[in-house]
């Protein structure tokens, strides 16, 4: 869907660019929707974990159908609609015996498609589902399970696209859009095509206040800060630091490596994000 210009009636809109264009203006399926308690960056016991959180609109989330479980029954696609609670554009599905889902909608989808999900090799049309031991290598894919049965966990953002490398086994390697290569199980589930909303990240906000909206409040900066709210704070007139880049708590910000090691998911990486090739045990 294309970027569009706001005409500027209002100041907010004099920058504004969204993509809005094409999906419906119809209200959710209420069945399919549930609110949602929202934390504000705290934890269970009430103390903020992730700062620079609160407020925002009200919304209700969507539930979407991350399993794709419903098999060899086909679909019709009955409309694409905006879902707050996430980068993509959503789907409305409606099955022959009458059920609805929403999933991701990939990138060409419309509506009055019909699509289905089989455990069998079915047409490799856009917005299929079925285990990537069936698909031809080459084929991108998105909303990829981790663990068979689990649910889609990978490639479910606007614009995201998986590439199969190739299936070897019980493994089948796939290219992350971050460049990462790894291993996923052959009988993991994944659906055909890249999500769609592809423009998302050329979209301008206009203003401030639309990040409240999302639930976005203000960032300071360390340096702007006293030096007992931050280590880089405080000094005489303006100044960038002289230190190094630490967060609050004194931890370095760039270049310390914050990652867990875990064997689970390291084992599955052949090559990392940053082009470097890991070593299997």
């Amino acid at each position: 869907m294309p970027i569009v210009k706001s005409r500027p009636i209002t100041p907010g809109q004099r920058f504004l660019q969204s993509n809005r264009t094409g999906l419906t203006t119809n209200q959710p399926v209420k069945s399919l929707t549930k609110s949602k308690h929202r934390a504000k960056g705290r934890n269970c016991y009430g103390r903020i974990t992730s700062r620079r959180r609160g407020g925002g609109h009200k919304r209700l989330y969507r539930q979407v159908d991350f399993k794709r479980n419903k098999i060899d029954i086909p679909a019709k696609v009955e409309r694409i609609e905006y879902d707050p609670n996430r980068s993509a554009h959503i789907a409305l599905l409606t099955y022959e015996d009458g059920e609805q889902r929403y999933i991701l909608a990939p990138r060409g989808l419309e509506s009055g498609t019909t699509i289905v999900s089989s455990n069998n090799q079915v047409d490799y049309d856009t917005g299929n589902s079925m285990p990537l031991r069936l698909l031809p290598p080459g084929t991108t894919v998105h909303a990829v399970e981790l663990q068979p049965g689990r649910g889609a966990q990978l490639g479910r953002s606007a614009g995201a696209g998986l590439r199969l490398i190739n299936t070897e086994g019980k493994y089948a390697t796939l290219k992350m859009p971050s460049g990462e290569v790894r291993l996923i199980n052959a009988n993991c589930r994944a659906t055909i095509g890249t999500v769609g909303n592809t423009d998302h990240q050329k979209q301008v906000i206009g203003k401030a206040g639309r990040n409240r909206w999302k639930g976005r409040r203000p960032r300071v900066r360390g340096v702007a800060m006293n030096p007992v709210d931050h280590p880089m704070g405080g000094g005489e007139g303006r100044t960038s630091g002289g230190g190094h880049p630490t967060s609050p708590w004194g931890q370095l910000s760039k270049g310390f490596p914050t990652r867990r090691k875990s064997k689970t998911t390291n084992n599955m990486i052949i090559i990392r994000r940053n082009g470097r090739k890991m070593k299997r045990r």
